[in-house]
């Protein structure tokens, strides 16, 4: 028998923190409460995944033993776990989980690390606010109980059901929050009937000949106030305390428990009636500011996953013709033309052409599908070859593709300095509050014992961070959602603090700075016939390229033929055949190997069939209104650079548009782009680079932001930040003023909230305060500072919009106003 060294008795679980007890598990010399926590760490070694435990000291959670051998049978039925995918396709699925145990940095470290612990795991990533983890896996080497069971081997237990669909979470969440306001509120306004007699003159005989009767029935009362409607904070404070984490619930609860033994001692000791009516209606306060709080975010979110739809277009059929529809007007039944890189809106079948789809924005693997007509077709997947048409199953669901489109690895994770500085702020805030708390609690009970209770309480309840933290989500959060109005749809509330700290702005050219739609196109070589036309607007209907899209357009009236074999070669062309004929398009080098000599100072567009040159498509491109005066005010603020994979035909003109000090080069590839953008952090700027996401998906993934430009069809790219409505393209300027005010409205909110607590510090600490009037600042002071940062922020994306609309009505606009100056000119003359 194995003799356990006397050390490691009643240690702590290396694990899970718990009391290991006289007989610990011991395994290479360290203790363990339990063979679970012993599996678990030996599990983590054997993959070299123990740096788990250097983020964090005892960071798993204690699980029972063979308690989840059969729990998850359900899973094995095909029925149940297809209800559950969110992706499925050949063995490839792809599912999220709820699992409450999610904590800590911990966690989501080792959870986003499960491919180490099982190779059929291809990806998995934590969404630490909702508690879920979306797993990607292949179901050829481990079934969706499999799945389940290892993550609760590792202690992270999930919890499914069939109908744990978000809109029923919120639901049930709001409902049981609903119930608990309920309950204190009964027993609330019950107590304070009862506690009358202490507060009316004249009631000395109720009060007399009644105190037990009445200090008992408040004491009745209030076990349900504290054990159902107030649960929800003593529990997150246990656990929190068990993981050796000092949360805001920690000094609430510390003041629930004082004011519940306090009263309780006076009561059974009778020698007084106990603060139960505070206690109770501290408890009911701090649930309705919790409930405020959730509605507010409840608000945001179905701001941001309902209404405000990606700006997003795709080509529906109708009748035989095309005709450009916002993808959240898509119906179920509707045909739709998905080109070479375009993404698809929606679930769908195939209906028309070869399909080869990329669904590595869903699941993370660089992997294409074939697909045949009849095929199901998911939403996300990316067309890579010819245009396919097909037919949508289900409407545009935002929340998803927005989800998609956060969770994407196209793009770096933007470092929050701001968050960071909460963080710092918050870690030692609530261990101040409990210090100032047990010191004004000590001072009173050596000066005035009667005031000890109520200064301990008042000052760990009236002091928050809550609406310090509250501050800076609803800021940005609330920014994002104007801006999405106004024309620019962000990624995420971060990208606002990324856009107010920029210096330095790129722009790509075609497409971005010259306006897809107003181009003057004409063909200069040999003749054309018909034929050839068909040919050319048959192929350039495969690719989503702007130029491709402004040679379809141009040649609308042409019908389209077959094309076989569609080919795109990024920044040089598209290939393919068109009735037995090879058709290139494109730059010179692309279609001919022959030296062709440049003929005009605009965008050329060379046309070959069976390797000969018939001649070229010249594009006058036409710039974006305002583009002029956006530049200028751009310039003293912001260092401004122009790359082109275009040749430099515009160079004069653009000269005349930017500074002289504006860095303007041409015949870049996407690879010269990156490396551009890449030279330019290296030099410490801060890069927000402006494109149509095609040539430039590289340079706007290593930007700080990158911002993609939607026209009425537009290519979504997942590199980017934000997309900006090409209408509003003239009002970036004042895109990035809104960001940076949000910022300053983020601070003065600090200063609000830090001022509040010192406000009531000053009061709390005296005695002056009781708990319940504690109880209802608290909620008063998040409502306030969620209030100043969404008004504020609103007030400042609104407020030059309506005054140009009261103009207009009022007739002082400034056009209006030179008319009138014209017409008392001419009659004075």
């Amino acid at each position: 028998m194995t003799k356990i060294p006397e050390d490691t008795k009643n240690q702590a679980c290396i694990h899970c923190g718990d009391d290991c007890g006289k007989h610990p598990v011991i395994w290479d010399g360290k203790p363990f409460c339990c063979s679970g926590c012993s599996t678990v760490f030996q599990l983590l070694n054997e993959n070299e995944l123990c740096s788990y435990y250097n983020i964090e000291s005892t960071p798993g959670i204690k699980i029972e033993e063979g308690k989840f051998k059969e729990k998850f049978a359900f899973l094995d039925e095909d029925e149940i776990a297809s209800q559950l995918y969110e992706f499925s396709e050949d063995s490839i699925r792809k599912v999220s989980l709820y699992t409450p145990g999610i904590h800590c940095s911990s966690c989501i470290w080792l959870l986003e690390h499960l491919h180490v612990l099982n190779k059929a795991v291809l990806k998995s990533t934590v969404n630490f606010v909702k508690k879920e983890v979306a797993v990607t896996f292949d179901s050829s080497e481990l079934s969706l109980r499999q799945l389940a069971e290892l993550l609760a081997s590792i202690h992270y237990v999930p919890e499914i059901t069939l109908d744990n669909l978000q809109e029923k979470k919120n639901q049930d969440a709001n409902k049981k929050l609903l119930y608990k306001i309920g309950v204190a509120g009964f027993g609330f306004g019950n107590i304070m009937l009862l506690s009358l007699p202490e507060y009316v003159p004249g009631s000395e005989y109720l009060e007399t000949h009644f105190k037990s009767f009445f200090g008992m029935m408040n004491f009745l009362l209030v076990l349900p106030v504290l054990f159902y409607s107030g649960s929800d904070y003593i529990l997150s404070a246990y656990k929190g305390l068990k993981h050796k984490f000092i949360n805001i619930d920690v000094p609430i609860s510390l003041g629930i428990i004082t004011l519940f033994i306090q009263s309780c001692f006076e009561i059974f000791t009778r020698t007084g009636s106990g603060y139960m009516d505070s206690l109770t209606g501290l408890i009911f306060f701090l649930l309705i500011g919790k409930w405020y709080q959730s509605k507010s975010y409840q608000a945001l979110s179905f701001e941001r996953d309902y209404r405000s739809y990606f700006p997003v277009a795709v080509s529906k059929i109708v009748d035989g013709n095309e005709e450009s529809t916002q993808i959240n007007k898509l119906k179920k039944g509707d045909l739709i033309l998905i080109r070479n890189q375009e993404l698809i809106p929606a679930d769908a079948i195939l209906t028309k052409g070869e399909a080869l789809i990329d669904y590595s924005f869903v699941t993370g693997e660089s992997r294409s599908v074939s697909k045949r007509v009849g095929d199901h077709l998911f939403a996300g997947g990316k067309q890579v070859g010819g245009a396919i048409e097909m037919c949508i199953e289900k409407e545009v669901v935002q929340s998803r593709l927005t989800q998609l489109w956060n969770q994407s690895e196209e793009k770096e994770i933007y470092f929050s300095k701001l968050n960071s500085l909460i963080d710092q702020i918050s870690k030692y805030f609530t261990l101040t509050i409990i210090a100032i708390g047990a010191l004004a609690g000590l001072y009173w009970l050596l000066h005035d014992p009667s005031k000890a209770v109520f200064a301990f309480t008042s000052v760990l309840i009236v002091a928050c961070p809550c609406a310090l933290a509250l501050s800076s989500p609803f800021a940005l959060g609330n920014t994002m959602r104007m801006l999405g109005r106004l024309g620019i749809y962000l990624k995420g509330a971060d990208i606002v603090e990324a856009l107010s700290g920029v210096d330095t702005i790129v722009f790509d050219k075609t497409g971005t700075i010259t306006q897809a739609d107003a181009v003057n196109v004409k063909f200069e070589g040999d003749a054309l016939t018909i034929e050839d036309y068909n040919a050319v607007k048959s192929l350039v209907r495969h690719s989503s390229h702007v130029l491709s899209t402004i040679l379809y357009e141009h040649l609308k009236a042409y019908a389209s033929e077959k094309v076989i074999d569609f080919k795109e070669s990024v920044s040089l062309g598209i290939s393919g055949d068109v009735e037995g004929r090879q058709v290139k398009i494109g730059s010179a080098s692309f279609v001919s190997d022959a030296k062709v000599e440049k003929a005009s100072a605009s965008t050329e567009v060379f046309v070959s069939f069976d390797g000969k040159v018939k001649g070229r498509f010249v594009l006058s491109n036409q710039y974006r209104a305002g583009l002029k005066e956006m530049i200028t005010s751009l310039s003293s603020d912001y260092e401004l650079h122009v790359l082109s994979g275009d040749n430099d035909a515009e160079k004069a003109n653009l000269q005349q548009i930017f500074p002289e000090n504006s860095n303007l080069l041409f015949n870049q590839s996407p690879r010269n782009k990156l490396e551009y953008i890449q030279a330019l952090k290296s030099e410490g700027k801060r890069i927000l680079m402006i494109g149509d996401g095609l040539n430039d998906a590289g340079a706007l993934k290593v930007s700080d932001v990158g911002i993609s430009i939607a026209d009425d069809i537009y290519h979504f790219s997942p590199a980017c930040d934000a997309i900006l409505k090409a209408s509003k393209f003239q009002e970036l300027k004042r895109f990035l003023k809104i960001s940076k005010q949000s910022l300053r409205v983020v601070k003065l909110s600090f200063l609000l909230s830090f001022s509040y607590n010192i406000f009531g510090l000053f009061f709390a600490v005296q005695g002056l305060l009781s708990p319940i009037v504690a109880a209802l600042l608290m909620p008063i002071s998040s409502i306030s500072v969620v209030a100043f940062a969404s008004f504020t922020t609103s007030y400042l994306a609104k407020s030059k919009n309506e005054k140009l609309i009261a103009d207009k009505k009022n007739g002082f606009n400034e056009v209006e106003m030179l008319r009138k100056e014209r017409d008392s000119l001419v009659e004075t003359i």
